[in-house]
């Protein structure tokens, strides 16, 4: 089986759909509430689903386990990550289970994010949670990053010594309407995540990048049908490469309306 994906730099895998918070610029939450009609399901990849993919990854591929969920949800999380120690594993996390999930995380990953986001109702206790699991972890892997999104006061965090990681708001259907900011384009006048950052939702559906989709606009195929490599190399894929190519990105479904160009945004 080919495991070779040219310019592949990044996946995610969503381990699960579900999530322990309800977050007040969450689009999926947004979509539950406004647009039943589209409301995505809520659910654990199947663990044989997840070997097949691991069968699948070439090596040293920073591979991201969440989509659209809290991956710390997922009931065999350790394992999980076990089968994919030949890559740069990370997850980012609303923090909730650090403490809880603690055996699962330190020495199975190599990197952890923690969201921290404006007026969020629960940051005094996530707070505190982050510093017991920093206390349980101590000097073993992960390396940890405080990802604070939006206006977020880094004040009562930098007694952690951590690396901060700043983003902009957008809005909640989608990567437009950023807050103060426009987006960054590479030189290359391509999407870096379309050409080098594509995601595998908890069903198997591969997406040709993380972006918030709840309609599957972005969706290649299902790994029930394909391998990784056909989706990759496909015909689907490569119509949409050429499109991106030729400055046509707005012809590719999921891109018509999105803003972002593959470059993390940070505030002024």
């Amino acid at each position: 089986m080919r495991k070779e994906l040219s310019g592949l730099s990044t996946i995610n895998i969503e381990l699960t759909s579900r999530c322990n918070k309800n977050c007040w610029m969450c689009g999926r939450r947004k979509v539950d509430r406004e647009f039943p009609e589209i409301a995505l399901e809520y659910g654990d990849m199947d663990f044989a689903l997840l070997e097949q993919i691991a069968a699948q990854m070439p090596e040293r591929v920073v591979t991201q386990f969440h989509r659209d969920g809290e991956a710390l949800l997922y009931p065999r999380l350790g394992e999980a990550l076990r089968l994919f120690p030949n890559n740069i594993r990370n997850i980012v996390s609303n923090g909730k289970l650090l403490v809880e999930k603690a055996d699962d995380l330190i020495g199975n990953i190599e990197t952890l994010s923690v969201s921290i986001f404006e007026n969020d109702e629960d940051a005094e206790e996530q707070l505190i949670i982050i510093e017991k699991f920093l206390a349980i972890k101590k000097d073993h892997k992960p390396n940890v990053t405080l990802r604070l999104i939006g206006n977020v006061d880094s004040g009562p965090y930098e007694r952690f010594g951590l690396r901060f990681v700043r983003r902009v708001l957008h809005a909640p259907m989608g990567s437009f309407n950023y807050v103060d900011r426009t987006p960054t384009i590479p030189e290359v006048g391509i999407c870096w995540d379309y050409l080098q950052h594509p995601c595998i939702n908890f069903k198997g559906d591969f997406s040709i990048c993380v972006r918030f989709d709840p309609k599957g606009l972005g969706v290649l195929e299902n790994l029930k049908n394909e391998t990784l490599s056909e989706m990759w190399y496909g015909a689907k894929r490569a119509e949409w490469t050429a499109l991106h190519v030729s400055g046509k990105r707005e012809a590719v479904p999921l891109c018509e309306k999105c803003e972002y160009w593959g470059v993390p945004i940070s505030p002024n």
